[in-house]
């Protein structure tokens, strides 16, 4: 059954964005976001006594904050944001799931390496992906600023981009469990006065809201991330890279399941060409024993 674990992340992951789709409605993105991080920071506390797991201390605390500010702070509020104001849930993710190529070129032109043609063909094919996806009839969900929202689209695109690469490199060794505690709490930090500033911080405790947030703490930010820890401590994180290409339609298949939204023949061609895209450019080259620029994304 293990093989399937990889999968079943990818699904979970996929969720988040039907999670933010269900509960906006009932709160706004700030507000939204701050409960359900002091939510993960207490449920996070639990695993932490349950786990025997270290809380980091010193530069490692200011690390994983760092991170966390990156992740949780501009990935998440970028697209809750960007949902709220009316971007399918679908389009949003297939936006921020173009991570794993921003992630590679960041890469390559740190490193100075040469992208191999498959990577190239990728890009390509990537970005004939996303126009596919632009000019299709795909409905939002509500007038607003779409302008408004694909720019907090690439914030989060930058967020999980950047952070993901910081993580990596600044809190290797960390604990993951003890680490998602200041990882939630700066993000935290983050959205109270931004709901305070911006927000009526008025919350509609209907069970639909409620549902959706227990889904996001129990669901995603647990489930998701002990199914990570487990596939880390198996070597199986590998998998969960090269399946990541799935989280854009596996998103639009369950955004069109719960809330019906569609997507004409420009649209799922596009969805299919980003797909491949990401995996071109993410897979492991055949005669490397490792992919560098590859790598499972921390869970939300």
């Amino acid at each position: 059954m293990t093989r399937f674990i990889p999968f079943l992340f990818v699904v979970l992951w996929s969720s988040g964005f039907i999670g933010a789709r269900l509960g906006l409605p009932y709160a706004e993105p700030a507000t939204f976001l701050l409960i359900r991080m002091v939510a993960n920071i207490a449920v996070f506390l639990l695993l932490v006594a349950i786990l025997r797991a270290r809380i980091p201390t010193g530069r490692a605390l200011v690390h994983c904050m760092v991170a966390g500010l990156l992740i949780h702070g501009f990935y998440l509020g970028g697209t809750y944001i960007a949902i709220g104001l009316g971007m399918p849930a679908g389009l949003c993710s297939l936006l921020v799931g173009l991570q794993p190529i921003v992630t590679a070129l960041v890469m390559f032109g740190c490193a100075g390496e040469r992208m191999r043609l498959s990577q190239w063909l990728g890009l390509a094919i990537g970005f004939v992906g996303i126009n596919l996806v632009l000019q299709g009839n795909m409905a939002w969900h509500q007038d607003g600023s779409r302008e408004a929202a694909y720019l907090f689209t690439f914030l989060a695109l930058v967020g999980i981009t950047f952070g993901t690469l910081y993580q990596k490199k600044f809190c290797q060794g960390v604990d993951m469990v003890g680490g998602a505690v200041w990882q939630y709490f700066a993000a935290a930090l983050l959205f109270l006065p931004l709901a305070l500033a911006t927000e009526t911080m008025v919350v509609h405790w209907t069970p639909t809201f409620i549902f959706a947030l227990s889904w996001l703490v129990l669901v995603l930010s647990v489930v998701a991330i002990l199914l990570l820890l487990y596939m880390v401590k198996h070597g199986e994180s590998s998998k969960v890279a090269s399946t990541f290409y799935l989280v854009p339609p596996m998103t639009a298949f369950q955004a069109w399941l719960i809330f019906g939204e569609r997507f004409d023949e420009f649209g799922a061609a596009g969805f299919l060409l980003a797909a491949i895209a990401v995996f071109l450019v993410t897979r492991k080259p055949k005669l490397h024993g490792t992919d560098t620029y590859s790598s499972a994304k921390p869970a939300s």
